[in-house]
């Protein structure tokens, strides 16, 4: 069973500096929490670039080259129809369907990559948020959580978040 040790920090550097301290102490599984984007926290939580941009280059690449397939195939296979003797497949009269076709894919693949791939939604239940004290996450304060799975690593875990500077700390467990 999953456990978590959460605590509230008053000020946002305070928060940054706790996790970057946690991290070096050794502690894993953290995860941090705040009512506004916290400078520097991805620094301090070791968090990988973000795969967005590939995702959103990929999804718009295949959708250009599939639009512009789609037009080659019926302007000059399916429905070879000669207006004004020009030829049945043209390269500059596809571009804009082929923009707007990379456009579109690009746009969905990020909406859906980042919500079922990324974020792994919809995720409707976190074991943090049975914890009432954590309403200030989303109202003034910063919070950090340590996951463990080891019940006797907790007081360990409490004493190193009290160390660097948590205001309140306490544990919080999954329930099945």
């Amino acid at each position: 069973m999953k456990r978590f040790v959460l605590g509230e920090f008053e000020e946002p550097y305070a928060c940054v500096d706790a996790v970057r301290r946690l991290r070096e102490s050794g502690v894993g599984g953290l995860d941090a929490y705040s009512p506004h984007p916290l400078p520097g926290i991805e620094d301090a939580l070791l968090l990988p670039r973000s795969k967005v941009p590939l995702v959103a280059l990929t999804g718009g690449v295949l959708g250009a080259l599939g639009g512009y397939a789609m037009q080659w195939y019926l302007n000059s296979v399916a429905y070879p129809i000669t207006v004004g003797n020009r030829p049945q497949h043209g390269f500059w009269t596809n571009i804009p369907i082929t923009f707007e076709s990379g456009v579109l894919l690009a746009v969905l693949s990020i909406f859906f990559g980042s919500i079922f791939g990324f974020f792994q939604l919809p995720r409707t239940y976190h074991p943090v948020f049975e914890s009432e004290r954590f309403r200030t996450a989303s109202l003034d304060k910063c919070w950090v959580s340590a996951e463990t799975e080891d019940e006797a690593a907790l007081e360990e875990l409490e004493r190193k978040f009290r160390e660097v500077g948590a205001h309140k700390v306490h544990s919080v467990a999954e329930s099945v």
